[in-house]
């Protein structure tokens, strides 16, 4: 059945004729005559009784009438609803990201300041480093550092993070400072979920893979760092992690001819062209203040 045959029925009903019933719907009266011919056809029972001088409901007009009347009413309730809370800045959104330093000192500081913009707005910061599906609804936004698998999805570039690797004072007068990639092989290595790592001859733009022995595998930055404080082995990590201990002698650089290719860093979403307020207001913010927080 068409819904709009349905309305136009009952706005005809409430009018009285078919001239007003026109005036409400914008229409032609031809056009309401055919949309009531189409529901008559469709339901197989005549809903309206009309001469040139009145028009009535039949019983079996009258009784869709009163049904149809309060249906109505509450569809377009909940339109107006749907339509409103849209608009409004309010609700909740719920945002995926990877946690150590990016998401407990960038991306958190940016969260709880657009949350004090817009205080109607909830917001689920989750940390966990398993990768999530958009699709399957579970989260609006997604932060996410590398390479993306999903071409559905929005990729909104942020930055480019400066990667390198990094051993603790301690470390390199135990076991010795590597001078190439491939040395560390025989060495202690504290990774993420990468046992092979790239670097790029500063001088000749040559490449050179390396398989590392990992004595640490762990998705959190602070915690690789952590262990790389206290000598228990080489990591590589994005340079804002530990631009700190770097300036306080805690950590070194370990290679000064080899140069990891940096990690683009985004905001991921769908595609929608019909999102709420409070999604676009926090894509826009994201967009917008992110480099701030970089400092």
């Amino acid at each position: 059945m068409n819904l709009a045959d349905v309305r136009t029925f009952v706005v005809l009903a409430q009018a009285g004729s078919f001239t007003k019933a026109a005036e409400v719907l914008g229409c032609s009266r031809s056009h309401i005559s055919k949309q009531l011919a189409q529901l008559e056809a469709e339901l197989g029972v005549s809903l309206l009784v009309r001469t040139t001088r009145s028009q009535h409901l039949t019983q079996q007009g009258l009784r869709l009438f009163e049904q149809c009347q309060q249906s109505l009413h509450t569809i377009n309730s909940a339109v107006e609803e749907a339509v409103g809370s849209a608009e409004r800045a309010a609700g909740e959104i719920r945002i995926n990201c990877v946690g150590g330093a990016i998401g407990e000192d960038i991306v958190a500081p940016l969260v709880t300041d657009f949350m004090a913009r817009y205080p109607d707005i909830n917001v689920e910061l989750d940390f966990a480093s398993r990768r999530v599906d958009l699709v399957a609804g579970e989260f609006d936004f997604v932060f996410r550092m590398g390479a993306l698998q999903d071409s559905s999805l929005i990729a909104r570039k942020l930055t480019d993070l400066t990667i390198n690797t990094y051993a603790s004072p301690q470390y390199l007068t135990q076991f010795g400072r590597p001078t190439a990639p491939k040395e560390l092989t025989e060495h202690r290595c504290i990774s993420g979920s990468l046992r092979q790592w790239r670097f790029i001859d500063k001088q000749t733009g040559s490449e050179q893979d390396c398989v590392i022995s990992s004595v640490l595998t762990c998705k959190n930055g602070r915690v690789m760092l952590s262990a790389a404080l206290a000598g228990q082995g080489i990591i590589r990590v994005p340079e804002l992690y530990c631009r700190e201990h770097v300036e306080q002698g805690l950590l070194e650089p370990v290679f000064e001819d080899w140069q990891v290719a940096s990690t683009p860093f985004y905001l991921v979403y769908l595609q929608d062209n019909y999102q709420p307020a409070r999604l676009k207001l926090f894509k826009e913010f994201v967009v917008s203040e992110f480099s701030r927080y970089l400092i």
